[in-house]
């Protein structure tokens, strides 16, 4: 691909049909988007698709005002979750937002995410932080800068009674952080189904685990398998 961002549409509509395959679709709504190497905005899913159903040409540029920049397609509500975490983290390059079942289920229960698999530890120490502001869409600025304050320096952010936030450098690593992130929520939901008292790893061993697990040749890796299993895309 001649031009950069062509990839870069690429890898967005990749990312938003990895989170469908791995269970994180809801109908049309959820979305990923990568930097605009430019500084133009943020390369984001056009509104009204499914994510399984995201190719490259519903991928468009949106400025941190909100204006379709390049590219077809009705612009997501939701943009100032992309364009003010991105204002805020310049190590930020791709950010998902997603209503993955798990993460929802386990935020709304005010539980911590406990390293009681090797999925968490991606997160822990220090954890995956909250936003309690509003369970409402993110529609302003304000809003997007309160969930971009809410996560701090974290890989996620729970959105309470909504859904998640997930970041990396770039949109791989942040499609690879939302699945892993609902791997260690459903994984400590069954383990508290089960009974007893839950054991996790203390956080001198979650840090070792993380760079043994998912450094970051594993984190390439895991994208990569997942791209392969992809179904063809719908739509």
């Amino acid at each position: 691909m001649s031009d950069p961002t062509d990839q870069l549409r690429e890898d967005v509509a990749t990312s938003c049909r990895v989170l469908a395959a791995a269970g994180q679709d809801d109908l049309i709504w959820g979305h990923s988007s990568a930097r605009d190497p430019q500084g133009r905005g943020v390369w984001l899913k056009s509104a009204e698709w499914g994510l399984g159903e995201v190719t490259a040409d519903r991928v468009h540029l949106v400025s941190p005002a909100g204006e379709v920049l390049a590219g077809d397609g009705p612009r997501h509500s939701e943009y100032p979750i992309h364009t003010e975490v991105m204002a805020a983290r310049p190590d930020v390059g791709g950010v998902v937002h997603t209503h993955p079942p798990h993460a929802v289920a386990l935020a709304a229960t005010g539980q911590e995410l406990r390293p009681v698999s090797h999925a968490a530890n991606l997160f822990v120490p220090p954890g995956v932080p909250r936003f309690t502001d509003t369970a409402d869409l993110v529609l302003t600025t304000e809003l997007g800068q309160a969930v971009a304050l809410a996560l701090g320096e974290a890989r996620a952010v729970f959105l309470v009674n909504h859904g998640i936030v997930a970041v990396g450098p770039d949109v791989r690593a942040a499609t690879v952080a939302a699945v892993v992130l609902e791997q260690a929520c459903r994984q400590q939901i069954l383990t508290h189904t089960a009974g007893g008292w839950p054991t996790w790893s203390p956080p001198e061993e979650s840090r070792a685990k993380r760079e043994h697990v998912y450094n970051d040749r594993a984190l390439g890796a895991v994208w990569d398998f997942l791209v392969r299993g992809l179904p063809p895309v719908r739509g």
